[in-house]
């Protein structure tokens, strides 16, 4: 996130990645306790979804306040940065 813009999703994000975390502790918990393979794999499923998601917000947020001044103030870094940001996302 750029630092010099209020982000209006920062709240959210942080308690997402709150219950993240934690959720990623329960899955280390899993481990250490033996459970079953297919158990975990299903929690790491919706671990990576759930990042998926906050990442979605980020992306969102990012474009509605730091993409849209650097547009209005020909800030061609920001969007290229911006750019290679969601070229490493997808892959």
């Amino acid at each position: 996130m750029c630092s010099k813009h209020h982000h209006t999703e920062t709240k959210a994000v942080l308690n997402r990645m709150a219950r993240l975390i934690g959720h990623l502790e329960s899955v280390k918990r899993m481990i250490e306790d033996g459970r079953d393979c297919s158990e975990i794999l299903i929690q790491l499923s919706a671990v990576d979804s759930a990042i998926k998601a906050v990442s979605k917000i980020i992306i969102k947020d990012h474009m509605q306040h730091c993409i849209v001044d650097a547009v209005h103030n020909g800030d061609e870094q920001a969007i290229e940065n911006l750019q290679k940001a969601i070229e490493q996302f997808i892959k």
